[in-house]
């Protein structure tokens, strides 16, 4: 790990060759190539700026379903499912979850707006990084970035004017001053007609505190990918086991070669308003694909094979703390569902298995959330 100007370049390893095939259940295999599917490796790291074992006291309000489904539980086998899976996907295990409910779309700048109206919440990305804070979450020794560095900014996605390697994914992540949900491209930018869009820019601490305010809280990793196979418990993406390139339009994701040149043949260059592509069938909206997801658990790599020795792992919450051994000193959360920025050169994020490990304490233009309720709450 190195600090280049304000960014923490974090090696956070979701890769492998794509040479090594796992069996796939839909029985279309992707060409061997010298590629090495990397989704989140050098992606910048945000400064700390809180705490991440709790948000900031909020009253909470009553939960209002009426944009909800109630996805009724069950046992399913949660986990890797095609050539594309990653190592820290498998193995695919049992997993049993109890009814709840979930928003039947991503979290809207509308949505959000009225929550920071509201409360007068500030986002994390809003907010100067302490550098006494950032220390806990790098390598002793790491030197202090100069005073006009340390200042409000996010992570905002910038195409390279041609063919790169797929290795180094800083070299279209870019620390921009002045992002924020606001401003999700920069100060320039604003949210004008995009009520409808998924708000972005948003740490895993500022989804908490939405939920919270909501009367809602994130879903748990095992009921996101319950969810996201609508009941389809062999499928390898929400709408099936057809390829994304084949048939009609699916999920908004990345068309061309990636990062240089998107082709937006599903109707889109970057993130989309919600509900533009076909429902799964628990009918919930962009299950893949437009924006990642952050869900409650912490991040550890092994996790799955500790489950795999428990059996039937019921109501799973994930490890009691981060350990990414790629980047031991970052403390890390769970995302799904993938993002605009996703094919399968890259990352296959729009799969139903398919995870990222991403600091807490980070918003980037591609990362957005929805709300969980239990059931037994209502």
């Amino acid at each position: 790990m190195i600090l280049s100007g304000l960014v923490l370049l974090a090696m956070i390893g979701c890769n492998r060759p794509a040479s090594q095939k796992q069996n796939t259940k839909s029985g279309e295999e992707k060409s061997a190539t010298d590629t090495t599917l990397l989704c989140c490796s050098n992606i910048p790291s945000r400064f700390a700026s809180g705490n991440a074992s709790g948000v900031d006291s909020l009253n909470s309000a009553t939960a209002d379903f009426s944009g909800m489904v109630l996805i009724k539980g069950g046992r399913f086998w949660m986990g890797g499912d095609s050539i594309w899976g990653r190592p820290d996907e498998f193995p695919s295990h049992q997993a049993e979850v109890s009814s709840f409910y979930m928003d039947v779309q991503e979290v809207t700048n509308k949505q959000f707006k009225a929550f920071v109206d509201a409360t007068g919440y500030i986002t994390t990305a809003e907010k100067k990084p302490d550098w006494e804070e950032l220390k806990l979450q790098v390598p002793p020794g790491t030197p202090k970035p100069s005073d006009d560095m340390l200042v409000a900014a996010s992570l905002v996605f910038i195409p390279p004017n041609r063919p790169v390697p797929l290795d180094n994914a800083s070299v279209w992540w870019a620390w921009v001053p002045g992002a924020n949900w606001k401003h999700p491209e920069g100060p320039k930018s604003n949210l004008t007609g995009k009520d409808e869009y998924p708000v972005v820019h948003v740490s895993w601490e500022d989804a908490m505190a939405y939920c919270r305010w909501a009367g809602k809280r994130l879903p748990t990793e095992a009921e996101w990918e319950f969810a996201a196979r609508g009941g389809q418990l062999d499928a390898i993406y929400p709408w099936g086991n057809e390829l994304i390139t084949k048939g009609k339009k699916k999920a908004n994701a990345w068309d061309g070669n990636f990062p240089n040149k998107n082709t937006g043949l599903d109707g889109y260059v970057g993130a989309a308003p919600v509900r533009q592509f076909a429902p799964n069938q628990f009918g919930l909206y962009d299950m893949a694909g437009n924006v990642w997801e952050w869900v409650s658990d912490w991040y550890t790599a092994d996790y799955y094979q500790e489950c795999m020795k428990k059996g039937v792992v019921m109501n799973p919450q994930g490890p009691s703390k981060s350990l990414d051994p790629d980047e031991p000193y970052g403390q890390k959360k769970v995302v799904r569902g993938g993002s605009f920025l996703c094919n399968d050169d890259y990352c296959s994020g729009f799969r139903i298995g398919a995870r990222m490990k991403t600091s807490w304490d980070t918003g980037l233009n591609h990362t957005g959330f929805r709300c969980a309720v239990s059931a037994a709450e209502k």
